[in-house]
């Protein structure tokens, strides 16, 4: 292959890869947190061990929405190719400086570096968002949409073999320092398939269409800032209670909460191949809008789910109302904004991962109300145990899930006029 020879197919494989590679990161985050804080943070703060483990792993949601702002404009300068090795490189430096850091001494530096390494990984994870969203769309420009979530079903399938490898890690005894080697390996594969290929530009630059007019597009069509804060929430009731299915269906179902995640990450990577037909029966803004539902449905149903054949048919129905939100809403923005270019699809990534910042911390405070709340106060909640602290729990998994199953019907309405609004047009 030369340099100057664009092979869709093959970029559309190292999109995938890219895609799969922050899943993994995202299911690897997940088995090593424990870790994290048992043998670094214990060490270095008892009192304050899990605080710290939060701030580290939040510096990866940082480095996410920081780059994706930023990067989404850099991208037409510097390239497609450069952004995805940038992310390569984010994820191998990032897997070596946790490696690096759990066989120094433990003191404070340590945990500087875990948090700098985490930091990197979340740089990474956002170039590839600000890189591989703008490729595929400019690599299929007559199916965005299908395309693009097609893309993103790698993303649960990272979660799903991430998931299952430190499952097995941990259940063979293996040291789970293993993880930050499976987190490296797929970002060595990406370095080495991106420095060998050619990349196209993005459709803004092949349109010719400056940055004055690219901004134009954003500032002067209100309807992108409609869908911009729409993104706020669709990826609230995506990514934020998907922090807590864990904690509520492994009380009820006596399960590894990893594994849990592993089968609605599963059914979502099974269900985005579909969405391209659906979109051609009801159309994208359809898509949405009975995405949402099920959204919400499912959210209410998880908080009353007492079972486990109940809890896991509520978990189906969440996964299958939120497993098409955040590739469709890429995929409208980039047929109905094509001059915006990669940055329009760069804040809509930025939208979604501030929404995590924002919504995470509030889910935790009212699921830690709540919990005070049915224990009686701090001094009991500290003598409660066994099935009386998982009533406790229950509750206020309940209160949680409750508070947020609101979020993605409140875009009934939105996506309902803008809906009517198309077919009106069309007919």
């Amino acid at each position: 292959m030369t340099e100057h020879v664009i092979d869709r197919k093959r970029l559309y494989y190292v999109g995938n890869l890219s895609i799969f590679m922050i899943g993994l990161g995202f299911a690897v985050r997940a088995n090593i947190a424990p870790d994290l804080q048992a043998n670094i943070y214990d060490e270095i703060d008892l009192a304050n061990s899990a605080t710290l483990l939060g701030e580290a792993l939040g510096a990866t949601f940082t480095g996410f929405a920081l780059t994706l702002l930023f990067g989404s404009a850099l991208v037409d300068l510097i390239g497609m190719k450069k952004m995805l090795l940038l992310s390569a490189l984010g994820y191998i430096a990032g897997s070596a400086g946790l490696l690096a850091a759990t066989m120094m001494p433990i003191d404070d530096s340590v945990g500087t570096l875990v948090l700098v390494s985490l930091l990197l990984t979340g740089l990474g994870w956002g170039a590839v968002e600000a890189a591989s969203n703008p490729m595929v769309a400019a690599l299929y420009p007559e199916e965005k949409t299908h395309r693009l979530n097609i893309l993103h079903a790698w993303w649960p399938a990272g979660i799903v073999i991430g998931g299952l490898l430190g499952v097995g890690i941990a259940s063979f005894g293996w040291d789970w320092k293993l993880n930050m080697l499976v987190l490296m390996a797929p970002a060595l594969v990406l370095l080495w398939l991106v420095a060998t290929s050619a990349f196209p530009v993005t459709e803004r630059v092949a349109a010719g269409v400056s940055y004055g007019e690219m901004l134009a597009e954003l500032v002067k069509r209100p309807m992108f800032w409609i869908f911009w804060a729409c993104m706020f929430l669709t990826a609230t009731a995506e990514l934020a209670p998907g922090q807590w299915v864990n904690i509520s269906l492994s009380k009820i179902v006596g399960m590894q909460g990893i594994l849990l995640l592993v089968y609605v990450s599963a059914l979502m990577f099974v269900m985005r191949h579909f969405a391209g037909p659906i979109v051609d029966r009801i159309s994208s803004i359809g898509l949405m809008f009975v995405s949402c539902l099920a959204a919400g449905v499912g959210l209410y149903l998880l908080s009353l789910a007492d079972t486990p054949l109940l809890a896991f048919a509520a978990a189906t129905v969440w996964g299958i109302g939120v497993c098409y939100l955040w590739p469709t809403m890429l995929g409208i923005i980039a047929e109905r904004f094509p001059k915006g270019g990669a940055l329009a699809l760069g804040l809509m990534g930025f939208a979604g991962g501030m929404a995590i910042q924002f919504v995470l911390p509030q889910m935790g405070a009212i699921y830690d109300k709540a919990k005070l709340e049915a224990a009686g106060g701090i001094a009991q909640l500290d003598l409660l145990s066994g099935q009386a602290l998982i009533d406790v729990e229950r509750y206020a998994s309940v209160e949680s899930f409750q508070s947020v199953a609101i979020v993605p019907l409140l875009l009934l309405p939105v996506f309902g006029i803008i809906w009517l609004a198309d077919r009106r047009r069309d007919s």
